[in-house]
């Protein structure tokens, strides 16, 4: 159980949006909670690290691509429940707004896989849905 799990205070999350020729950055999750969910990349921000340090290095440790983080464009509270009615998550997150700088990429850390997708590519795809309320308030998709 990783200390995210059943914490006595809320984890600081942090990701990024990260927009490139009408694609936006996107990876797979692969661990709880959202596992098997698209999602924009980010993880949780350590002791020290400012929003846009955390941003930039959690986009580049899951997908390989160096981003420039610019100023928060959301913040939301996830709260995942085990069956016992006990808090097994939660999470208070800040996404930025960020600038592709370079790299290829490519899923790793705790992504499954990572992409560029375009609007359309989203209907085919398990998307979470607070990632589907953060790309329509930055205007990426239409409601």
């Amino acid at each position: 159980m990783s200390k995210r799990e059943y914490p006595d205070r809320p984890v600081v999350g942090v990701g990024a949006v990260v927009i490139l020729n009408g694609k936006v950055l996107m990876i797979k999750r692969g661990v709880s909670p959202s596992r098997g969910l698209w999602a924009v990349p980010g993880g949780s921000l350590e002791l020290g690290e400012t929003l846009q340090q955390g941003a930039e290095r959690e986009i580049l440790e899951e997908t390989g691509i160096t981003i420039r983080a610019r100023e928060p464009v959301c913040a939301f509270d996830f709260f995942e429940m085990d069956p016992d009615g006990r808090i097994r998550f939660h999470f208070v997150i800040v996404d930025l707004a960020a600038d592709y700088i370079r790299g290829d990429v490519k899923g790793a850390d705790d992504a499954l896989e990572a992409r560029w997708l375009a609007p359309g590519d989203l209907d085919r795809l398990p998307v979470s849905k607070n990632t589907l309320k953060l790309l329509q308030s930055v205007g990426f998709i239409k409601n």
